[in-house]
């Protein structure tokens, strides 16, 4: 049996699969926020409580909204701050009693709608995810890309291609930088634009449903946030070439991206012609937690 758990920033959950991937038992709850402490002991009672339920051990993995760095062993570039310079990895094992595999949660997202999901089969996969944050991550055939620094993927923390006049410098970002693409393309960055626009605020899901309603407003708001992520996306084929990218978050149900996104990178992409596929992910939001899961 293979464990999966996913900590975000507003939820823990966890999940057990058997060998073919298929779901065991699932469950999440609401995570600690700004109490490390507490986000360990969760990790750990979620563990136990899938074993309870299926009454057998297994494997655990776990997703993270940052990094384990190489060369200290603490996480870093989390935005749930409170885990950033913390031994993270040591002290889930410590309490499991058994070694636990640690990735970032976009290349769990990643490799879960590689290994039998969207892009199940597609030599080179970049799972983006599109959310309260905006993350990525690369699978090659079948195995996720980490990277001698452990930041590969890590689109969301360059700056926003091709910026306009009144997009520049843009929004500060958590890491410390200006002009992030998660400042532009995530789901309070979306809603940000349309309060400067209509002096009111939204979530991002009711502005795309205003959007398809007519609503002037929103649709300008969506039709300059289709064409940011048409950009950004574009910098990545530009770099990797991938066969496939898949949507994930909450921004992913967007259902027009699929169409006008591909329709407007190719006059930002290097090439005579774009056969690159956009999808949405398979698994909506149970792929990063069944990506931790395969990481054994």
């Amino acid at each position: 049996m293979r464990i999966g758990i996913d900590l975000g920033g507003t939820k823990i959950e966890g999940i057990a699969l058997d060998d073919r991937g298929a779901v065991l038992h699932r469950t999440r709850k609401a995570a600690p926020r700004g109490d490390y402490d507490a986000s360990v002991r969760a990790v750990v009672d979620l563990v136990h409580e899938l074993e309870r339920v299926t009454r057998t051990p297994g494997s655990v993995g776990v997703g993270i909204p940052g990094t384990m760095s190489a060369a200290t062993g603490l996480v870093k570039n989390a935005n749930s701050t409170w885990l950033n310079g913390r031994p993270f990895a040591a002290d889930i094992e410590a309490c499991l009693e058994r070694p636990v595999r640690f990735a970032n949660d976009a290349n769990c997202f990643a490799l879960s709608e590689a290994t039998d999901g969207a892009a199940a089969g597609a030599p080179c996969v970049f799972g983006v995810i599109i959310g309260t944050g905006t993350g990525g991550g690369i699978v090659i055939g079948g195995q996720v890309l980490t990277g001698v620094n452990a930041v590969a993927g890590e689109w969301g923390h360059n700056p926003l291609p091709w910026m306009r006049e009144d997009e520049w410098p843009g929004r500060d970002c958590y890491c410390g930088r200006t002009g992030c693409i998660e400042t532009f393309l995530s789901g309070p960055a979306l809603s940000a634009a349309f309060a400067a626009a209509a002096g009111s605020s939204l979530d991002a899901k009711t502005i795309a449903e205003r959007a398809v309603d007519g609503d002037e407003v929103a649709r300008r708001c969506l039709d300059q946030y289709e064409d940011r992520l048409a950009r950004a996306l574009a910098s990545v084929i530009n770099v990797l070439d991938p066969d496939v990218m898949v949507l994930g978050g909450g921004l992913s149900n967007i259902e027009q991206l699929y169409e006008s996104v591909p329709r407007r990178w190719g006059g930002y992409v290097f090439s005579d012609r774009v056969v690159t596929q956009l999808r949405r992910a398979q698994h909506g939001d149970a792929s990063g937690v069944r990506g931790a899961a395969w990481l054994w």
